[in-house]
């Protein structure tokens, strides 16, 4: 299964989900105001949109586990990658079916419920998709072919928004909540279907069904007499450390954006209807990482990537310029952010595609950003906080590949364990969001979070170097020169 070259058609069916994912966990954010005005909820109650939508990813882990236990093999193993993502997608369609109900009912429960069940199909997606775009080639090539993946799902954030607001409101701004509740139920009706075409297109695609776990274990590592084949997941110390690693990684990417508002109005007096064009930067930030990260994932010559490397960042950045224009955000404030990317180029180069480096280098590069942000004011604070949206860009990817390196017939539960910590983005948030109080540390240095998290993931990117070079799997040898 693992060759020299990524295969591209495999791979190019692969990444359709992953777009989907960014497409729908930024449009939550166009209903949450359209329930709040139309159903007449509190502010917790609109927020139970990203809490119902997130909670299923542990929801759908946590099935996937029982399930695997109950029928004494692993799920995917019994149904096949591609039809497990089919699979899901089909689940995906049947929670955008309720969407028709709900809005005919002005049914709340009923929208959450849909979302959950959306969810939940993504759960599934996810558990199979990740290490599939992995092994869809040089397992060396592995993080960067899910930064590449990433960059597609964060281009699914930045334009899903937009689509909704437009098939909601009739505009791609959607100021304000006035849309009656039935103009969502053709869209997401829509959706449905697309996922129902694109689980067709899964099940009849080249992407494989059925992997040699074990023997993609042996290809990882240089000596295949140090692989360990362990009686269970959790006896694999990189996979342990590596979930707490992507708890605290999806905390410090939600909790740094979802708490800069709330610093730009404290500190900046900068109206609430003007703050989105800066969050929308955060996230754009992990597009440009992404589609940074990604390049040595191409068959192209040394001296192409060399281009690439700077070129892509600045392409990306310009989507998020020319998606904001089209959103009629005033982008004057921005240009000057064309420097900081600098840095991010250049960390991309030292990491030199190993999966270790990049998430030490990246983790150390934003505990920088976040003490200046902390210790500085202003808009060079504002730009400290976004930027570290850069660094943040890539550590998924880093985090799985070295996760579930090595873990050979238990890396499909692996990886639904790493997904299941998804829920970290909840709870790192909601501890952020509590120290940001007055009577305690207040908005600004609530961010010593983050660095916390930050210190944690670089803390991992050694250690779990160390316990791979034990099994025989060295990314500095297996990265080498021009990757």
């Amino acid at each position: 299964m693992s060759t020299q070259t990524t295969r591209w058609s495999q791979f190019g069916t692969l990444i359709i989900v992953f777009f989907f994912w960014g497409f729908v966990a930024a449009s939550n954010d166009i209903l949450i105001p359209v329930f709040k005005e139309q159903l007449h909820l509190q502010q917790w109650q609109s927020q139970l949109v990203a809490f119902a939508f997130y909670v299923a990813y542990t929801v759908g882990s946590l099935i996937f586990l029982f399930i695997s236990k109950l029928i004494g093999q692993d799920l995917l193993e019994r149904l096949g990658y591609k039809n497990g993502i089919a699979t899901g997608l089909i689940i995906s369609a049947l929670g955008t079916l309720l969407f028709y109900p709900a809005a005919e009912q002005a049914s709340f429960p009923l929208f959450i419920t849909g979302l959950f069940i959306v969810g939940l199909g993504f759960s599934l997606q996810q558990t199979a998709a990740n290490p599939l775009a992995i092994i869809m080639g040089d397992p060396r090539l592995g993080s960067q072919r899910l930064s590449m993946a990433g960059g597609i799902n964060n281009f699914g954030t930045t334009i899903g928004p937009l689509i909704v607001s437009f098939a909601i409101f009739g505009s791609a701004t959607g100021g304000n909540a006035s849309a009656d509740i039935q103009s969502i139920k053709i869209p997401y009706l829509i959706l449905g279907l697309a996922f129902i075409l694109v689980a067709l297109i899964f099940k009849f695609s080249s992407v494989p069904n059925k992997i040699n776990l074990d023997e993609v274990a042996d290809e990882e590592s240089e000596n295949s007499a140090k692989v360990l084949h362990k009686p269970s997941a959790l006896a694999y110390p990189q996979l342990v450390m590596g979930m707490i690693a992507i708890f605290v990684y999806v905390g410090v990417e939600v909790s740094t954006a979802a708490n800069l508002p709330e610093f730009m109005k404290e500190h900046l007096n900068t109206p609430t209807d003007q703050i989105a064009p800066y969050v929308s930067l955060f996230w754009a930030s992990l597009m440009i990482g992404r589609w940074t990260g990604s390049i040595g994932a191409f068959n192209i010559s040394n001296s192409a990537k060399s281009i690439l490397r700077f070129l892509m960042p600045y392409i990306a950045f310009g989507v998020f310029l020319l998606v904001n224009k089209i959103a009629n955000h005033d982008i004057t404030p921005f240009p000057v952010y064309a420097l900081i990317i600098v840095a991010l180029v250049i960390c991309d180069l030292l990491s030199k595609g190993n999966p270790a480096r990049q998430l030490l280098i990246f983790s150390c590069m934003a505990i920088v950003a976040l003490l200046i942000g902390i210790f500085a004011d202003g808009m060079v604070s504002v730009f400290a906080f976004i930027s570290v949206g850069l660094f943040c860009s890539t550590l998924w990817p880093c985090i799985f590949t070295l996760a579930i390196a090595g873990l050979g017939k238990h890396t499909n539960k692996g990886s639904s364990l790493l997904i299941l910590m998804i829920m970290g983005g909840g709870f790192i948030s909601l501890l952020q969001g509590y120290l940001a109080s007055p009577h305690l540390l207040g908005i600004q240095f609530s961010y010593f979070t983050g660095v916390a998290c930050f210190a944690y993931l670089a803390y991992y990117a050694i250690k779990a170097k160390a316990v791979l070079k034990q099994q025989g799997i060295d990314y500095d040898v297996k990265a080498g020169p021009g990757h």
